[in-house]
């Protein structure tokens, strides 16, 4: 009989892809995956800690997969299991933890953890070099995601991330042109390339390499057709940069600039090296080359400390530069952070008002960004095709639906936008 493995993922882009890696690691030592909410003889759990919901969530899975087969193999890995392993060792059914390191090895340790209970937690602190895992594959059918960077030495005092991830660790170009190479035999016309801090690739290396020269390598790809940045700090926004990307036309009009705060003294309590100001500076940049360029970001609310006159400055700052779209966050405290220990804590109710407030503000932001397309025709890259209702993605990636005949999943069509969706656009195929 086959012995199964069943995978769950919490967080992050990059944890995804670790997942993905995991599961061929694990195929091809003879298991067969089969969905979570299956039966399995083994789980693997990939963790996030970036918040107590994040760590909350991880536990929860964990109960679901012991209960499921309560002689199942449980094997933890990721950030919760990177920060908490005796802890997380000790949850019922729990067979293994094994954090962010040496996850090349899973597969032989899962079958050392059916005799015995294993810490192979490691300090992640010591890794020096980018571990190559066996490539994954990638569950989306029109874009492959592609983990090009580890760890993060920024240390901002409310992210615990650095500790789990440890220091910037880049992928050899050489590894990422060959999965590139694959996926593009395999049909996947868009990439996006992600890192735990992106904006860091290369500054490992002995060699001048940078972000911007993973772009135009991957651009040489005859059969990739876009290519899209994760998450970016606005550091690395230089003219020279701009100037290097925006000759590069499969390069996606998207750019998710990390913010966290529009005013300069909570910015500055939470070690953020930039000011409201040279971000402003990055964002007419990028608007320079892009005047259509979705800019999106991450806010946290309620950090220690912010009065309403700092929040007030956030929401007059999200105005004035327009976001596509926010990912808003309240503050998680975080043991063993800076941020944990400073005095004037904001309660729960207080944070989540804040939340309430700022989302309101963001959504209409976002009405106003899409509404500038309507009328504009728009290359859209088919995905879900439903009840003659189309779905896809614009190089801003923006969601667009149209009716359709027919599925047309993996194609580019091009969409002339009439109106907005809740959360997107709807329009029609331009007539041939």
């Amino acid at each position: 009989m086959d012995r199964t493995c069943a995978f769950a993922t919490l967080g992050c882009k990059v944890n995804q892809c670790d997942t993905q890696s995991l599961q061929a690691i694990m195929e091809k030592a003879g298991y067969t995956t089969v969905d979570f909410s299956q039966r399995a003889d083994v789980y693997i759990i990939n963790t996030c800690s970036v918040t107590a919901i994040g760590e909350k969530k991880s536990r929860q899975m964990i109960h679901r997969a012991h209960r499921a087969n309560p002689d199942a193999v449980i094997a933890v890995t990721g950030c919760y299991a990177q920060r908490a392993a005796e802890e997380v060792l000790q949850i019922e059914g729990v067979s293994m933890v094994i954090g962010n390191a040496h996850r090349s090895q899973l597969a032989q340790l899962i079958e050392e953890a059916r005799k015995q209970k294993k810490n192979c937690v490691t300090d992640i602190g010591l890794e020096k070099v980018y571990e190559e895992l066996t490539d994954g594959e990638n569950t989306d059918r029109t874009r492959a995601f592609i983990k090009i960077q580890d760890g993060c030495d920024r240390y901002c005092t409310y992210c615990i991330i650095p500790y789990l991830r440890g220091r910037v660790r880049s992928r050899d170009m050489d590894a990422i042109l060959a999965q590139v190479d694959e996926l593009a035999k395999k049909g996947f016309m868009e990439i996006v390339l992600n890192g735990i801090h992106l904006s860091s690739y290369g500054r490992d290396f002995e060699q001048d390499t940078t972000l911007a020269d993973v772009v135009e390598r991957i651009a040489e790809q005859d059969h990739i057709k876009r290519i899209r940045l994760g998450s970016l700090e606005p550091c690395i926004i230089t003219e020279n940069f701009v100037e290097r990307i925006a000759k590069q036309e499969k390069l996606c009009p998207n750019f998710h600039l990390s913010l966290q705060s529009g005013s300069d003294t909570v910015l500055r309590r939470m070690n953020r090296r930039y000011t409201t100001d040279e971000y402003r500076q990055a964002v007419a940049l990028l608007r320079k080359a892009y005047p259509f360029a979705a800019i999106s970001t991450d806010i946290i609310v309620g950090f220690p400390g912010e009065t309403e006159e700092e929040f007030a400055q956030t929401i007059a700052f999200v105005k004035e530069i327009g976001f596509a779209w926010v990912h808003i966050f309240a503050y998680s405290r975080r043991a063993g952070t800076k941020a944990a220990d400073m005095p004037e804590q904001l309660s729960h109710k207080e944070k989540q008002q804040r939340a309430e407030t700022l989302s309101h503000v963001c959504d209409e932001q976002g009405r106003l960004y899409r509404s500038r397309f309507i009328g504009q025709k728009m290359e859209v890259l088919c995905e879900t095709f439903e009840e003659g209702l189309q779905k896809g993605l614009t190089g801003e990636h923006l969601q667009i639906e149209f009716s359709a005949k027919l599925q047309m999943q993996n194609t580019f069509v091009n969409i002339i936008a009439e109106g907005l969706t809740e959360n997107g656009l709807y329009g029609k195929a331009e007539e041939m």
